[in-house]
């Protein structure tokens, strides 16, 4: 059994001094040589690709929640690959003798993520041109009609 020695660690602390000292030279820098100029888009807040405009308790477009389930249908795409990459050439030794079952699992899954990928393209959830945005703001402006007609209804109720 070897020896505690912190010296062996000193390549680790080494990493993490470069990759603050990067992060922070990089701010500063930006900081330093960076335009300021102020303007109103860029003093709006960023709400997730959606306009802030309205009540924080307004619903958001179906769309919002399809881009999410995209997103989050490739990010599982990548962190399936990943690994399947790394121990293919292990499983597809002679040893294991798994060559064609491993390719063929990956093959349907890829075949699956590709069919999700034809549906979202012909339900037209990419495109993101000026048509959508004027669709997102009608859709807003619905949903706060809606709003404004339901906070109206309930000072009669009350009343009754």
């Amino acid at each position: 059994m070897q020896d505690f020695q912190l010296g062996q660690y000193l390549p680790i602390l080494l990493m993490f001094i470069v990759a603050v000292g990067f992060a922070g030279g990089n701010i500063l820098l930006s900081q330093m040589v960076g335009q300021r100029k102020q303007t109103r888009t860029k003093l709006m807040p960023y709400e997730c690709g959606k306009d802030p405009v309205g009540s924080a308790r307004e619903r958001f477009s179906v769309k919002f929640y399809l881009i999410a389930m995209i997103f989050i249908l490739f990010d599982i795409e990548v962190i399936f690959l990943i690994p399947w990459a790394v121990v293919f050439k292990t499983l597809a030794s002679p040893q294991y003798g798994l060559r064609t079952l491993v390719y063929v699992e990956m093959m349907m899954f890829v075949a699956l993520l590709l069919v999700g990928y034809v549906y979202v393209l012909k339900k037209g959830a990419f495109d993101w041109g000026e048509r959508a945005r004027r669709e997102a703001e009608a859709e807003a402006r619905a949903l706060r009609g809606m709003q404004e007609s339901n906070k109206d209804k309930e000072p009669a109720r009350r009343a009754a």
